[in-house]
């Protein structure tokens, strides 16, 4: 027996949820339907299991997508006090952790109720660990096989996400299902993911587990906030937040004392000659990181003892210290896919595909990529209620 419904939404996340409960709130039956055995899985592991589930400062420049505009109507239609306001209707308790990133003070798992209870007022049937089979279009209507039935609609929404963390079952469905449906995909990379680092940059490996703050830059991209070295290369969020900027064959550099003056070290030289040169960098730096970049800059003694020159040259390096990655640790350990379903197949109100009535994609899924810290959870919404107002 075939059930039939107004829409489909295919992919019980974030964006799925959303989606599915604004249609259904507007008198539409809807069907979601997930592979996984319970609804956002990713939203649960979130921010730490608190869920970073916005950013106060989201704009549309703060996304990457081959086209910059594409976001900028939905974010502007469902904003960041929007769903901050649903949140505190339900009663969530939440803070602002730093640049504007707002977290559950208790669970993540609150926000999955929260979406839940938003289905279940728009009567959205839930079918979770159920996959999903062949899907069809013919005669006006989507016809999806899930678990051991199909069902139709008029609608159809990709709300899969992209292959990142495939360990919870993410994979690359959403392009294939696009491109079944003649939608063109702008190819899928880690975004958001530790950066790795070639062999003769093994020093920097005995510093697995050091953190400091830096400016990372990659071309016109730049963030400050802290990075990690790890045994493999580099994280923490000023890396994270490079990598979604960064190709191979790039070089990141790292700012390190970001507060230091131009001519610090020469000022230094003059009111204490007797530090010495690993102390002055130890004065800001972990203690291991400072001795690795006395090494690596080849200067030791007192200030007083170094010349002018050598000190200029120390801070200049400093200042822009290269790293060249030859890779990423990849789609395994990125929080998220840059890339994905092409924006100009879409429309940007309403996340329809142009050449295809009916079929609507929101969410990771698509060719939007937001910065670290709650944005991308803020696409998800601002897409999904979108296509939500839409079906």
């Amino acid at each position: 027996m075939i059930a039939h419904y107004d829409a489909i939404v295919l992919g019980a996340g974030a964006a799925g949820l959303l989606c599915a409960a604004t249609a259904g709130q507007r008198g539409r039956r809807v069907l979601l339907i997930d592979h996984a055995p319970e609804p956002g899985r990713k939203i649960v592991i979130s921010g730490g299991g608190r869920c970073n589930f916005t950013n106060i400062h989201t704009a549309p420049d703060r996304y990457l997508s081959s086209n910059p505009h594409f976001a900028k109507s939905a974010l502007s239609r469902y904003t960041a006090a929007d769903f901050l306001a649903l949140v505190e209707s339900y009663d969530i308790a939440w803070h602002e952790k730093t640049l504007g990133q707002l977290f559950c003070d208790g669970s993540a798992k609150q926000i999955v109720a929260m979406l839940l209870e938003e289905c279940a007022k728009g009567m959205v049937e839930l079918r979770c660990g159920e996959a999903v089979g062949e899907v069809e279009h013919a005669d006006g209507l989507y016809r999806v096989r899930h678990g051991e039935q199909s069902s139709t609609a008029p609608a159809m929404v990709v709300a899969t996400g992209g292959p990142s963390i495939p360990k919870m079952g993410a994979s690359g469905f959403a392009y294939d299902l696009a491109r079944k449906f003649g939608l063109k995909v702008v190819q899928p990379r880690p975004a958001l993911v530790p950066l790795t680092l070639p062999g003769d940059e093994a020093l920097f490996r005995e510093l697995s587990g050091v953190s400091t703050e830096i400016v990372a830059r990659c071309g016109k991209a730049a963030f400050r906030e802290a990075a990690l070295f790890t045994h493999r290369g580099l994280s923490g969020p000023a890396i994270l937040q490079i990598s979604s900027y960064w190709k191979r064959g790039d070089t990141v550099t790292a700012q390190f004392l970001p507060d230091r003056p131009d001519g610090w070290l020469r000022t230094l030289k003059r009111e204490r000659p007797r530090l010495s040169f690993r102390k002055a960098l130890g004065d800001g730096l972990p203690e291991r990181l400072a001795e690795a970049l006395c090494g690596r800059l080849g200067l030791e003694g007192e200030l007083g003892t170094l010349t002018d020159k050598a000190l200029g040259s120390a801070e200049a390096r400093l200042a822009r210290w290269p790293f060249l990655p030859d890779g990423s640790e990849g789609f395994a350990k990125a929080e998220v896919t840059a890339g994905g379903i092409d924006t100009a197949e879409l429309s940007s109100k309403t996340m329809e595909a142009k050449r295809a009535p009916g079929l609507y994609a929101i969410g990771e899924a698509v060719d939007v990529t937001g910065w670290l810290g709650g944005y991308n959870f803020q696409w998800a919404w601002a897409s999904a209620r979108a296509a939500g107002l839409a079906l």
